[in-house]
């Protein structure tokens, strides 16, 4: 055959070719591409790691399209069709049809493992006295549930809030001051606190922190994966993926030191 006649047939067989491989399933995950301990642009991160291991369940290629967190995450995400799959969101999160959840954790009290009596609890009458880093949610300043915990027990002269902004995360930012001796105390997400504290340069101590009494905000918050609502079908095969790969995401949160407040990895 000339070649006048074979370059029509090679080009439309690499069109065909490309718009298969354009056309090819894969499992589509948006995440922040600088969220550590969650994400990385990097590829570590044990949200990236979990999705990695729910894609190879499914024989599926994973592709990450890489989009900071902030407001209208979920419209310029799944709203825009830029993917089909966002991970770690709140169970009960309304805006997205959720998985079952995969790993349950807390607030904790973070203090240096050198302390005579570390901090456990909102009972401790050394709480008012102590200098206490909490966490604040977005440009409002919003209080996280500890910060409401530390209002009710009326320990709240010594406290120092931390916002989103700043050279780092806030967790990371609130356990270097921690380790300085700039805090007594700290009160973390737990998922943060166990990876910030791992790699602090000098030891620290994390406890559970259970909520006084009479408290109307949670403290713990089950974690799933979220697909558009309607989506059931991606829901369930994510549901089914997401159990047959148990221990192994057991693992991988362990290796990130994330503190469980649901029996798992143990």
């Amino acid at each position: 055959m000339s070649s006048r006649f074979l370059r029509p047939l090679v080009l439309t067989a690499l069109i065909a070719a490309s718009a298969l491989a354009a056309a090819a399933p894969s499992l589509r995950v948006c995440a922040d591409p600088d969220n550590l301990p969650y994400s990385h642009a990097d590829g570590s991160g044990f949200e990236n790691r979990i999705a990695r291991l729910v894609a190879d369940e499914l024989g599926l290629p994973l592709a990450i399209t890489w989009m900071p967190l902030g407001r209208g995450f979920v419209r310029k995400t799944l709203g825009a069709n830029e993917c089909d799959v966002l991970a770690g969101v709140p169970a009960d999160f309304e805006r997205v049809l959720a998985t079952r959840p995969y790993y349950r954790s807390s607030y904790v009290f973070v203090t240096r493992a050198d302390a005579a009596r570390p901090l456990r609890s909102f009972d401790d009458p050394r709480l008012a006295r102590l200098r206490v880093g909490v966490q604040l949610v977005g440009n409002d300043l919003a209080a996280t549930p500890p910060g409401h915990a530390l209002v009710q027990r009326g320990a709240t002269a010594r406290v120092i809030g931390y916002t989103p902004l700043g050279d780092g995360p806030a967790a990371e930012r609130m356990l270097a001051a921690l380790a300085h001796g700039e805090l007594d105390a700290a009160l973390v997400w737990g998922p943060q606190a166990g990876y910030f504290a791992a790699r602090s340069p000098v030891p620290l101590r994390l406890a559970v922190a259970e909520p006084p009494a009479g408290l109307r905000v949670p403290f713990d918050f089950a974690i799933s994966m979220g697909v558009r609502r309607g989506d059931t079908a991606l829901r369930d095969q994510l549901d089914a993926a997401l159990a047959r790969r148990r221990a192994d995401i057991d693992a991988v949160l362990a290796d990130y030191g994330v503190p469980r407040v649901d029996g798992g990895g143990r």
